[in-house]
């Protein structure tokens, strides 16, 4: 082979080397922006699957009472149906009424914020240095005009299409649940059609843990959702803080996450309440804090001792992970994974250690 063959293979090679490996980044890159992409889609699978398991422990309460399980199934679905179709007609239009009277109530309490004695105080400390009233009085004219509140959500159209957008998908959620609780047998019996027989009897074993143990977890933590929501609701009422519908459904959802999400829930209520009267917000975290300790030493002991045991540094790792990749539906559905986990470990990895 003569000199100038050997260096035209080697710039060949070198050639497919560097084509290949641009080839490999650009599959690579394209991988990750579809898997993007379909983010929302595997979150809505993931959470009405969870949601299924749910109901799973619901539908055989009732067939261990003697009912068939397609008619268990069915009365349960038509349960959740009416359940959710009925927080929605409940709370939407309460949430519609709350925030139109709460626009429109702004620049008021823009003025009733810029009166009170905090602020005053602090005009006198800061004297010459900051004109608090030209401060306030440019928000309450902002506020005044109803375009400029509806610009912070980006637009009519922005709102609208976010409202619609939440709306479809809670009726792909709505609608997946409905798959899975129906065909739950179904799907366990594929699932374990795939694994070899003579590992197929711990297989089953594992999963009828995973799935029953995951199902009150889930089960468990929307009646603390339930719970925080509805006393949520009632208490800031009572107060007269600002959208209580609104702020009531945010205690529900973030009840939805463990230990992260009442925390969380919490600050933002209080800092909705802060914002319109110093005494409303000292009222709110006062409740919060009352609340937090009611439900981690009376309500979660006895609502989720049938559930696996998270610690809590993993539920905060999970929900950190899960909300960053898909906000509060991935932070919801993170814990229950990382609950899977645990059991899968328990009950395969450390035996299997053992037996080393």
């Amino acid at each position: 082979m003569g000199k100038g063959q050997g260096k035209t293979l080697t710039l060949n090679s070198a050639f497919r080397v560097g084509f290949t490996g641009t080839l490999g980044v650009g599959l690579a890159i394209g991988l990750i922006a579809a898997l993007q992409s379909v983010a929302t889609v595997f979150i809505y699978i993931g959470l009405a699957l969870f949601l299924a398991l749910g109901l799973e422990p619901i539908v055989l309460w009732l067939v261990e009472r003697k009912l068939p399980r397609s008619l268990a199934v069915v009365l349960v679905v038509l349960a959740f149906i009416g359940i959710v179709a009925g927080a929605v007609l409940l709370i939407a239009p309460a949430v519609i009424s709350q925030i139109q009277q709460f626009i429109g109530d702004l620049p008021e309490i823009v003025a009733d914020l810029a009166a009170t004695g905090w602020v005053a105080d602090l005009e006198q400390r800061f004297t010459g240095a900051v004109d608090l009233d030209r401060i306030f009085n440019n928000i309450g004219d902002w506020v005044a005009d109803p375009k400029n509140v509806v610009s912070l959500g980006g637009g009519v159209v922005s709102i609208g299409a976010g409202i619609l957008s939440f709306l479809a998908g809670v009726v792909i959620v709505v609608i997946l649940t409905i798959y899975f609780a129906v065909t739950m047998p179904t799907i366990k019996a594929a699932m374990l059609s795939l694994v070899a027989a003579s590992s197929r009897e711990t297989v089953e074993s594992v999963t009828e843990e995973v799935t029953r143990s995951i199902g009150r977890y889930v089960l468990g933590q929307v009646s603390l959702g339930i719970v925080n929501g509805v006393c949520s609701a009632i208490f800031l009422t009572i107060i007269g803080a600002p959208l209580p519908a609104l702020l009531a459904f945010i205690a529900f959802l973030a009840s939805l996450i463990p230990l992260v999400g009442p925390i969380t829930g919490s600050i933002i209520i209080t800092g909705s309440c802060l914002m319109v009267s110093p005494g409303l917000g000292i009222a709110a975290a006062i409740y919060y804090l009352v609340y937090m300790q009611v439900e981690a030493y009376l309500l979660s002991p006895r609502i989720m001792k049938a559930a696996v045991d998270v610690p809590g540094a993993l539920v905060i790792i999970a929900a950190i992970a899960g909300g960053t990749l898909g906000g509060v539906l991935g932070a919801v559905v993170a814990v229950p994974v990382a609950a899977s986990g645990m059991i899968i470990i328990r009950k395969v990895v450390v035996p299997a250690q053992d037996k080393k």
